[in-house]
């Protein structure tokens, strides 16, 4: 196995917080909903003909978005939420407003992001879709907890509980324990954000939902790890892993390893924390994300560094110089330049 195409995400440092998987968590799940909810025929030849090109839009927002290009994949679905919109489609315009929300979310765009978000809660809320509510409630949180409004973020939350109980929809109860676990897990409250964690975990088990499932599993990883339960810790990612794996749900499958990876570090298990980022790399290349295998690419090599083998460490960086180029990340190729000229220094130096 080459371990000069190793690709890494920001891991070696903190785990991800509150944003990690929130906002788009769901995202394959509303793909599969928005595919399944816009198969309705028009008969109209100019409506049919404008609805096929809304359609060829939202997927190539969604390749977009797989690339690492949001601007561009917002573009796309805005573009197609206008068709939508014309064509008097409701339920698909709601669900282009949650792509745009979750893409700015990425983006850091928290204004943006909410004012998107609750757009699509007025069009759930206009034609009374309560399942469009409580996704749409779930996704105002999560920018809500973004900003760090724990409080306005829980209400929301419990909203959509109650919607969600309401209506006798296990799926947005699962969701809305889970992400009221990161209400808790943000206030520090880890045991409490087990506990929720565990009560989604068992509706998203009953309801078959092996993408909450990951997702919910990803976050008890986390809350274990917090509470300095490790083996806890790798089991719950070790699960996630193992089902994100089998279901493709590769943005889970990337997650779980950032756990795992980040737990054998901490004990110096180099080797297994390099086998998994093989992994990664193969992700990120398979879905042409240049910023993700860059961000891999770079922190392998300080994996590489923590277990001494500077070589390995030098020829890694140097693979992630030229991503960084390619995003105008000067920043870190500067950062990388210097890493590459102690790097090398130390080699000739004799340091191991």
């Amino acid at each position: 196995m080459n371990r000069c195409k190793l690709w890494m995400l920001v891991m070696i440092a903190p785990l991800v917080g509150l944003g990690s998987g929130l906002i788009a968590s769901d995202r394959a799940q509303a793909a599969e909903e928005l595919l399944r909810q816009l198969q309705t025929p028009i008969n109209n030849g100019t409506q049919s003909r404008l609805r096929n090109e809304a359609d060829r839009l939202m997927r190539q927002g969604s390749q977009q978005q797989a690339a690492g290009e949001l601007e561009k994949a917002i573009t796309s679905w805005k573009q197609a939420m206008q068709i939508y919109h014309e064509l008097g489609e409701p339920v698909a315009v709601g669900l282009a407003y949650d792509f745009i929300g979750v893409s700015y979310g990425e983006l850091g765009d928290f204004i943006a992001a909410e004012n998107a978000l609750r757009r699509r809660l007025g069009v759930a809320r206009d034609h009374k879709d309560f399942r469009g509510q409580i996704f749409g409630l779930n996704n105002v949180g999560t920018v809500l907890l973004h900003k760090h409004e724990l409080d306005a973020a829980e209400t929301t939350f419990e909203e959509a509980l109650e919607i969600a109980r309401s209506i006798n929809s296990l799926e947005g109860e699962g969701l809305s324990l889970s992400n009221l676990g990161l209400v808790a897990f943000g206030r520090g409250d880890f045991r409490e954000a087990i506990k929720r964690y565990e009560a989604a975990l068992t509706l998203r088990r009953q309801v078959q939902d092996p993408t909450g499932e990951a997702n919910t599993l990803n976050n008890l990883g986390d809350a274990y790890w917090r509470l300095g339960q490790y083996p806890a810790a790798i089991a719950n990612y070790g699960q996630a892993l193992r089902l994100a794996t089998q279901v493709q749900d590769r943005r889970n499958e990337m997650r779980a390893i950032d756990g795992l990876v980040i737990a054998h570090n901490s004990v110096e298990r180099y080797e297994r924390s390099l086998d998994l980022l093989d992994r990664r790399l193969e992700i990120a290349q398979e879905q042409n994300n240049l910023r993700e295998q860059f961000t891999s690419l770079r922190t392998a090599g300080q994996v590489y560094q923590r277990a001494g083998k500077l070589a390995d460490a030098k020829k890694t960086f140097e693979q992630a110089l030229p991503l960084a180029r390619a995003l105008g990340e000067w920043s870190e190729v500067n950062r990388i330049q210097n890493d590459l000229y102690r790097l090398q220094l130390a080699i000739e130096s004799g340091e191991t």
